[in-house]
């Protein structure tokens, strides 16, 4: 077996910001100011300039983030939020924090995102039954790339329900040019280490269209805080990003546009070097990916993935079980013909190496595997 290469390339991204990092954790340190320091002012600043947002608010993980908003509008019991299951359970798992009915619907067999006539057709058969009230669509930029956010915003403006654009793995994803937000009320970010922009840590961010909503998300991510210190206007979390990790992320960001363009680069590589035999993740039309996974459908997966490793080539699969195959979620209602696109793709899906610095002969390594494993 070959020495196995790395799934997702974090060091050689590191020793391109050394220098950068080394001086602004220095900073922090020597400053002292952990909790809420003029890093996270600054970081809150920039990310709403990279995403095209009004707002932003620096939490402690994607988790919290998708959480906040629906806290900040007051989402509640008897309430339906709309939801794929082909994703991490975070997306879903907020809904019963504040005691609202997630509502699985089916996704788009090509680019793995919620499927939006599968959304019209569940949002209406929910009202039409009259047992849940809906309130709110959290679509998922799945694997990197934006969903069908004008034909999603669409059926919200007629139902008029909030929408989310879940970015835990597509912050920095464009669709005509215009980030998730241009559409969305809100869009959550995840910085988990190994997203496409990571800190060192766990880290998250809201961005949001209004003053209001960033006000009462502040209050809901710090103790329920009111407008005076210790005095607290509501039940809230703690939900804070570290300083640190702010001034990582600052660091990252000065280099993410490039990091991008090098993710695009080496997707279209992988798709010159095996497309003929076997459908590479199609992007929808107008969009651009930020490549968090490069996914691939195979009939045997099981063989695939061995044959990979014994060429040392890593693979990940995302999401083998559904959410609503999950004990926890299997309560919850589908959308009307259940989630069949979404039942086949878990079973077929097998993600591959990549990141901002995939080429040369670690890319080669995984082109010639792959070709090898499927011929």
């Amino acid at each position: 077996m070959s020495s196995m290469i790395p799934f997702i390339d974090l060091d050689t991204q590191r020793q391109h910001l050394q220098p950068g990092l080394d001086q602004a954790i220095a900073k922090v340190i020597a400053e002292g100011r952990y909790i809420l320091g003029p890093e996270v002012q600054e970081l809150e600043k920039q990310l709403c300039s990279f995403g095209e947002a009004p707002q932003a608010l620096a939490c402690a993980n994607g988790t919290d983030a998708l959480v906040l908003p629906l806290e900040a509008w007051g989402i509640k019991a008897g309430d339906a939020v709309f939801v794929p299951s082909f994703t991490f359970a975070s997306t879903a798992e907020v809904l019963p924090w504040v005691g609202a009915s997630a509502v699985f619907v089916d996704i788009d067999p090509e680019t793995y995102c919620m499927d939006p006539q599968k959304l019209a057709e569940a949002v209406k058969a929910i009202k039409d039954q009259g047992e849940l009230t809906p309130k709110c669509v959290i679509a998922v930029d799945l694997f990197g790339q934006p969903a069908d956010y004008p034909a999603i915003k669409a059926i919200c403006d007629e139902y008029g329900l909030k929408l989310i654009s879940d970015s835990a793995q597509g912050f920095g994803c464009t669709l005509n040019g215009h980030h998730p937000i241009h559409w969305a009320d809100a869009t959550t970010i995840s910085f988990y280490p190994a997203k496409p922009l990571g800190c060192y840590g766990d880290g998250g961010a809201v961005l949001c269209r209004d003053a209001e909503t960033r006000a009462l998300m502040r209050s809901y991510a710090i103790h329920g805080e009111g407008t005076e210190r210790y005095e607290y206007a509501r039940i809230g979390r703690n939900s804070r990003l570290d300083t640190i990790q702010a001034a990582v992320l600052l660091e990252k960001l000065k280099i993410f546009a490039k990091e991008i363009d090098g993710r695009n680069q080496a997707a279209q590589r992988y798709a010159e070097g095996f497309g003929d035999l076997v459908r590479p993740h199609k992007v929808i039309e107008g969009g651009v990916s930020v490549w968090a996974q490069y996914t691939i459908e195979v009939d045997d997966r099981d063989g695939f993935r061995a044959k990979l490793a014994e060429a040392g080539v890593p693979s990940a699969v995302y999401y083998p079980i559904p959410l609503h195959k999950q004990a926890p979620y299997a309560v919850y209602p589908q959308g009307a013909g259940g989630l069949p696109v979404t039942e086949a793709a878990a079973e077929r899906v097998v993600s591959l190496p990549m990141d901002g610095y995939l080429g040369g002969e670690r890319q080669a390594r995984v082109i010639d595997a792959v070709r090898a494993a499927l011929s």
